[in-house]
Order: C-alpha cells, then structure tokens, then sequence
C-alpha cells in the first residue's frame, strides 16, 4: 500500500512576504504551529497574555497591536499546492497541484460551537458531505476554520455556498479565491485533522474529479465560470479581498516590479528553515521598493557615521555598523518598516538574518520619539537627500499614486473587516451546578449568574465560626473570601444584592439586637456627666456586618468584639474601602491581612478613651464597581498582594437595544430551601476534613502549573497560587453547607471558578502587572560585557556610540572611554577626521590593539 502523500502552499515564516509561498511537506507545516512562538502570538491575539509596550487600558491601542500581530503570523494556501516561482498571485496557481479541498470561515463566535457540532453531523451523514470533513481549526480569534473535500465536479464556490447553507451560517464570497491565503495557528487551537487533509490524492480520484470539472466546460481546477464571475464583480467595483487576499499593509500580494523568486523543491524551506523567525532574505519588506530618497539618505548617513567607503555588509561589524548608521540619524528620516527596505537593498546578506530584523525592530522601540525635533546635521542630511531623489520625482510619484491608490481601498475594507474583535469570552458556566448555587442563582437572569455565582460565597463563609479546612501546603485556613464585580455601567451589578439580603438575614436580625444594645449604652453614657460612675461597653457585643463608612479604628474595635465571628460588608463602590485608610493606605494592607491565616492587626493609643487592641482580621466582603475604576484603584498596589487574594467576576457587556434582563421572584419558598444550608454553616466548628476538596485542589494546581509552563507567563503563575486557595476555600463551604456531604457537581463547578478568577484578573490587570514587573526589573540579565571585545577590529566613534547607547550606557562618556583606551594601549588611532586633540569626531576611526577577533595582540 502506497504512503499517502501531502504538500502545503505555506510561507512558514514570522512577518513573510504576503506575496511569496513554497510548496513543503506536512512537517513544516507541523513544525510552525507546535512553535512556542506561535503559541504565544496566538494567546496575545486573543488577549490572553499581555503585549509588551501595549498600554492595556488602551482599548485602541491593544486591537491595534493585535491586528498586527496577526499580520506577522505564518500563513498558507489551501487551495492549490504549488505556485508559479512561488508567487501568491491567482494566474500563478497550477492547475494541477489543485487540492480538491477548501476552508470555510466560520466568522462569528455565535456560530462556532454549532458548527463544530453540525460539521462532525455532516461528516457523518447520507448527503454529499459525509466524509468531507478533513480539518477543524481555531482561527486566530478563537472563531472557525472549518476543512472540506469538494464534492465531485463542485467549484469552491458553489461547495462554500453549499455547505455554509448545510452548516447554518454566512456565506463569505472572499473565500473562494484561487490564492486565498490562512494564517496559521498553535497546535492547541487544532480541533480535529484527517489524514487526507492537504493530502495529494490517488492519479485515479484525480482524472474523475478533472474529467467532472471538463464535462461542465470547466477547466480542470473548475475554475472557468470562476473567473467569469470574479471578472463581473471586479468591474462593478465591488472589493471582495479581505485580509486574507492581502499584504498586511492593503497592497496586493506581489506588487508590480516586485523580484520574483526562482521555483524551489519541495524540501528546500524544510525543517531547517528558520519558519518562526523574522522573514529572511526571500521575503519582500512589506511588498514595496525603498523610496529613492531613503537610499540616498541611508548611504548620507554611512558617511556622517563615519563608514563610507567601507563595506557594511560584512560578517562581525555589520550589527555594530547599523546600529551607528541608526544613531547617526537614519531613524529619525524615516519609519522603521522603510528602512527594513532600504536595509534589505543596502545589506542584502545581514537583512536575512533574525538579528538584522530584531535590531531595527528594538532601536525603534526604544528610542524613536517623533515628538523632539531633528537636530541640524539631521536636517541637512534629509534636505540633500531630497534634492538628490528630486530628479526622479515624476516617475517615483506616478509609481507612489498608483500604490497608495489601491492602499486606500484595501485599507478602508480591512477597517470594515475588523470590527466587532473583542476579548474572548470567559468560561461558560457548567449546566449542572451543586444544589446551593443552583438555588441560590435560580431567580437570576441568565447573564448575571456567573456573577452572582462568584458573589454568593464571601455571605457564606461569614457564618462559619473558628472553622478551620487544611490545605494542600498543610496550612489550616478559615473560610476567607472577598469578592469583586468588575462590570461597565449599567451593566447590572446590583444583580447580587437580592441573594447576598438572603443569605446574610438570620445574622442581620442578630446584629440589629446588638445595635440596640449598643445605642441604648450610648445614650446612656451621653446622659450622665463627665465624673459620674459610667457603665463598660455591653459584653458579647457581635456585630458581624459593619458600616461601609467605618473608620479604622471602629474596625478593629468591632473585630476584637466579634470573638472571633467574620465581620462582613456589601460595598456599592469600590472606593467606600477609602474610609478604612488611617493614616496611609491602610485599606489594602487590611485586604492582604484578611486573606492570610494567623494575621495581626491593631493599634495602640495613649488616651484612655481611645481604641488599643491586637486583633486577627477576619473580614469577609463584596463590593462592585466599574473596569476603569477598579483598574485605577489598584493601580498602585498592582504587585503588593490585593488582586491575588480577591475573586473578581464580571458581567458581560449586553447588546445594544436588547431586552432587559427579567428577574425571578424571592419568596418564601426561596428562604425556606436555603434555609437548611444556612443552619448547616452555622452548627460546624473546628477542623473539616474534606479529602474531595483537597484531591481537587492539588489537581487544579498541576494544571495551573503545566499551563504555566506552556504559556511561560510569569504573571498567570503568581495569580494562580492564591486563586487555587479561593477555590478550595469555596468549595469546603460548600461541603459543610450541604451537611459534610460532597456533590459530584462541585468538581466542575470549582474548576470553572477559578478558571473564571484567573480569566479576569489576566484580563483586567494582566497587562498592567506585566509592565509593573518589567519596570521593577530594569537591573541587567546580562552582566557587564567588554566593549571593546563586541566592536570590530577598526571602528568608529560612532560604532562605538551606538554600542553605548545599546548597552544602557550615555553618549557623554563616549569621549573619555576613547581617551582612557588610548591611554592603556588598548586602541590607536587609525585615521582622525578632525585636528581636534580632546575630542573625538563621529568620523574618528581606529584600530583594536587588545581584544581582536583575529586573535592577534599588536604592540602599539
């Protein structure tokens, strides 16, 4: 039995040409997507790990940065397995490495679970689908690529319309070019592959397709009415390419004049190809020439940076002769994607490496600042490059018109084609719920359950007294939970109170006797003068719901008293927390103390009437409030231990003009089902042993950490520790609620919980702790390096400037480095543009005495 055989049309490489694909085996296709490059592009696409130097809070920033990022992905071509000198342009595909196959888009997340459905019901099926199914696929927005074989004598366009129509969602009339080109994405967002995906089929299979398409007076990839039609709605006007069809900047896949590449053979951008790196040499920086005048200011700047006549391109220096060329003002005269293109024309071998492509890339980032001026040399330098180039402006112009006038469509389509990208939803809630949550969340509408689902525990666990659960460190905790809902405006946070007025009932009626209790001593005290007998403070006064407005010192006298009952509050804002302030921030520090077991707190007071107690915190609550709010409230204490230790919830944003949310009724019958729950939190003390919880709690802790590793997200990691104590906190409390009995329900439920937890913290402050932590970072990974080992064997100052300001170093000591390494011998003057004695010219060149690549030592 002969191998089935498979080719792809891929372009395996990070920000590749849009225009150029090679024909290469399943193994390189197998290779890029199990990267951990791509991997982790992906997670930052869909917003699941932060992008570097993206501010999170930017909405428009971070779509932007994403829709970027998904321009750099790999890519490939699922209709036809070879392309003519490995071009991506329609009259280039081979009619016979025709694939027989194409890919449905499933454009829409509402979609997306039903289709996966009802393509396995498909594939499975007595219609002419059963068997096409050859490939499911997460796109890089977390929507669908769905894999089919054509039916016998079907174009692509008639099976898209088919099938969509079978499969219940949009056509896209995009899909059905013959170039139509997929970004790739990891090896996790694969769903299902059959082994005859991209497989080249049997020479018999292929004659009977070829004979089909030929009876219908088509050609023998089916594409002649094709192109009749795509010819009809060209010339009506109408754009139909997407992003897809594209370069990442809206021009065409191969633009005019662009150099074509020879045919390679199937295996010459194999595995050993660098796929996952920045596009080498075979790759077209963004698809169009470099302007004239930029060639002419890149060679301007060579000069001012002391490297004229020099060869630039050379093995050992060329990292350090561009980053001078850079520093000499080459950045500042153009961006960074136009010098890609210069540099590709002026160094040609070092532009095909990833160093060349990661060197402009981090230059830029770092120090291009359009806002300051250009300093006068700069000036002069891109004025005379404009006069040089000034001889070629008509036909440059005519050729720039012509570009930008197809840019315009492009982009204005890519804009439309974008919109509606948002942040992916967070887990879905299990159907089957333990018996408490799904009673107490009965009378919810569905969108505020998960809310309220999360909202329901820090009530809960106020009722348990000196109850203490061991967690898998062997460290007992009690039941302390504080929950956040983080949700926009209007969004429904009060969806919680109704709930929470319930559970917290029979210890409010306690409270209010207490209160009575407590006022009629006041009054008491008012009453009588100020050297009369007065009476102590009742005893047993527990008052576990304190006021949102209580000051810090009323706090820990209400803690002392509670005897070592939870105290609990309902915030309707976040910032109500300020009033616990004393004298500094003293309001997270409490938020940190109430999450830890054995915490001390207190104050100390000299006056005889005032507060002075030791007391451990424990202090249960909820508050709300919106994203932007609770985003700047923690702003300052990002990596100091308060988002670790709450649960935080959301509630998703409703459609506009949707109707609104209707709620149950909260009766009798609703108090008296939660009622035996209630007394069940209220009658157990001491040390509960739930070994289902604890099993549970070391599973979901290995999972945190296998994901961990994968994604190798420092900022996941650190909030999962904590996050698995909330849900293993949780779920004692619902062991004890239901009478020390385990749920089979309660293992997924916790597990969606936490998942929930971590969701929102990386969703709503992942970004901002990746930078906080970035920033308290800045000490050197990399020790102190010798300079001068780094530099080539004769170099400038100007080399030697810019080496400087690479390694964090200013541009002040640049002269008395020189001066100290001439003094030691270490270096001599090789040429000296300038008569000067105590200064050194950018244009100084010299020759390395010590520290030579040659290896050599020359006596001076």
């Amino acid at each position: 039995m002969t191998e089935t055989q498979h080719v792809i049309a891929l372009n395996p490489y990070r920000k590749g040409n849009k225009g150029k694909v090679f024909s290469n085996s399943m193994a390189v296709y197998d290779k890029v997507i199990a990267s951990p490059e791509i991997r982790k592009m992906i997670q930052q696409i869909r917003g699941e790990l932060p992008i570097p130097k993206v501010n999170a809070n930017d909405a428009e920033a971070v779509k932007k940065a994403q829709d970027r990022l998904k321009s750099e992905l790999p890519f490939f071509c699922p209709h036809y397995g070879i392309f003519k000198n490995n071009v991506r342009r329609q009259e280039n595909a081979q009619p016979e490495s025709f694939m027989f196959q194409t890919i449905i888009d499933v454009d829409d997340r509402e979609y997306v679970d039903k289709a996966i459905e009802k393509a396995r019901e498909l594939n499975c099926s007595d219609s002419i689908w059963n068997g096409s199914l050859l490939h499911l696929c997460y796109s890089a927005r977390k929507k669908l690529h769905i894999g089919i074989r054509l039916p016998v004598g079907m174009t692509i366009e008639e099976t898209q319309k088919a099938y969509c129509e079978a499969l219940g969602v949009p056509y896209d009339e995009s899909c059905i070019t013959p170039e139509r080109m997929i970004y790739l994405t990891d090896k996790d967002s694969e769903i299902y592959r059959s082994k005859m995906w991209c497989a080249v089929l049997s020479e018999k299979e292929i004659l009977m397709r070829r004979q089909a398409y030929l009876d219908r007076g088509l050609t023998v990839d089916g594409r002649g009415k094709v192109n009749s039609l795509q010819l009809k709605i060209n010339s009506n006007g109408k754009n139909n390419e997407n992003n897809r069809l594209s370069g990442n900047d809206g021009n065409p896949a191969v633009s005019a004049g662009s150099a074509v590449q020879p045919a390679q053979p199937g295996n010459s951008h194999g595995a050993d190809a660098p796929h996952i790196g920045d596009s080498g040499g075979n790759q077209d920086a963004g698809g169009l020439e470099a302007r004239e005048k930029n060639l002419i200011a890149f060679d301007l700047f060579t000069q001012a940076a002391g490297l004229g006549g020099m060869e630039i391109d050379t093995v050992g220096s060329r990292h350090s002769s561009l980053l001078a060329i850079m520093s000499a003002g080459a950045s500042r005269v153009m961006e960074e994607e136009e010098l890609m293109k210069v540099v590709r024309v002026k160094m040609p071998s070092y532009y095909q490496e990833n160093d060349c492509h990661q060197l402009i890339h981090d230059f830029y980032a770092k120090y291009a600042d359009n806002t300051k001026p250009m300093s006068r040399e700069v000036m002069r330098v891109n004025a005379l490059a404009e006069q040089k180039a000034s001889q070629q402006v008509n036909s440059l112009q005519l050729k720039v018109n012509r570009a930008d006038g197809n840019h315009a469509v492009q982009s204005s389509n890519l804009k439309v084609q974008s919109t509606g990208e948002d942040y992916p939803d967070p887990p879905e809630m299990p159907k089957k719920l333990p018996k408490l949550v799904e009673l107490l969340i009965s009378r919810t509408p569905e969108i505020y359950k998960p809310a309220v689902a999360h909202a329901i525990f820090p009530p809960l666990a106020t009722h348990l007294w000196k109850t203490r659960f061991r967690y898998i460190d062997n460290v007992e905790h009690e039941a302390r939970l504080m929950t956040l809902l983080l949700a926009g405006t209007g969004a429904g946070k009060s969806s919680v109170n109704r709930p929470i007025d319930f559970i917290m009932e029979d210890i409010r009626l306690r409270d209010a006797e207490n209160l009575k209790r407590e006022k009629a001593w006041k009054d008491e005290m008012l009453r009588k003068g100020a050297n009369k007998d007065k009476r102590k403070r009742p005893e047993n006064l527990i008052i576990q719901e304190i006021d949102a407005d209580m000051t810090n010192p009323a706090f820990v006298m209400r803690t002392a008293e509670a005897q070592e009952h939870f105290l609990y509050t309902s915030l309707n804002e976040l910032d109500q927390f300020d009033a616990l302030k004393g004298s500094g921030s003293q309001q997270f520090r409490i938020m940190c103390l109430a999450a830890d077991p054995g915490n001390k707190y207190g104050q100390t007071r000299v006056g005889t009437m005032s507060v002075t107690e030791r007391v451990t915190i424990r202090f249960n609550w909820n508050a709300s409030t919106t994203i932007q709010k609770g985003q700047r409230y923690f702003s300052k204490v990002l990596t100091d231990g308060p988002i670790s230790r709450i649960n935080f919830c959301t509630i998703p944003e409703r459609e506009i003009g949707e109707d609104m949310p209707v709620y149950g009724t909260y009766d009798e019958s609703y108090r008296e089902a939660l009622r035996p729950y209630i007394e069940n939190l209220n009658k157990v003390t001491g040390l509960i042993e739930c070994k289902e919880a604890f099993q549970l709690a070391l599973k979901l802790k290995d999972e945190n950490a296998e994901f961990a590793r994968l994604s190798q997200d420092r900022t996941f990691e650190n909030l999962s520790f904590r996050a698995n104590v909330i849900a293993y906190l949780k779920a004692c409390v619902l062991y004890v609620a239901n009478g020390c009995k385990w749920e089979p329900e309660i293992d997924e439920f916790i597990r969606w919980s936490e998942q929930y937890d971590l969701y929102c913290k990386m969703r709503f402050f992942g970004d901002m702790i990746a930078k906080e932590n970035f920033t308290a970072q800045r000490s050197s990974k990399r020790g102190p390096q010798n300079l001068l080992q780094i530099l080539p064997d004769n170099f400038t100052a100007a080399q030697l400037l810019a080496i400087r300001l690479e390694h964090g170093l200013d541009a002040k000591g640049t002269d008395m480095m020189i001066r100290q390494w001439l003094h030691r011998n270490y270096i001599r003057r090789a040429y000296q543009y300038t008569g000067k004695r105590d200064s050194c010219d950018s244009c100084d060149s010299f020759e390395k005495l010590k520290y030579r690549h040659d290896g050599m030592v020359i006596e001076s």
